[in-house]
C-alpha cells in the first residue's frame, strides 16, 4: 500500500464528507448551503492537502495549512446548519 500514516486519515476525511457534497448539489437552492459548502471543499483541500503533502512529499503545504483547514471544516459545518434555519425563497 503506498503512503504513510496520513493518507488513512485523509482517505476518511474525504469520505466523511462526500455525502455532503451530494446532498449540497441536490438541495442547493440555498445561498447560504452553497457557500457553506464551497468553505467546507476549501477546509477539506487544505487539510487533507497538507496530511498528503507531509506523506507523499516530505514537508506541509505551508505553514498552518492544516489549522486552517480545519477551522474552514468547521466554519463551513457551521454555516450548512444555518442554512437550515433560512427559508428559501420563492
Amino acid at each position: 500500500h503506498l503512503g504513510g500514516a496520513f493518507v488513512g486519515t485523509a482517505a476518511s476525511f474525504l469520505l466523511m464528507h462526500a455525502p455532503v457534497f451530494l446532498a449540497a448539489g441536490l438541495l442547493g437552492a440555498n445561498r447560504i448551503l452553497r457557500i457553506g459548502s464551497l468553505i467546507l471543499l476549501v477546509g477539506l483541500l487544505l487539510f487533507c492537502g497538507d496530511l498528503l503533502a507531509r506523506d507523499f512529499i516530505g514537508s506541509r503545504l505551508f505553514p498552518l495549512s492544516a489549522p486552517i483547514g480545519g477551522t474552514l471544516l468547521i466554519a463551513g459545518w457551521l454555516a450548512i446548519a444555518a442554512s437550515a434555519l433560512v427559508r428559501v425563497r420563492s
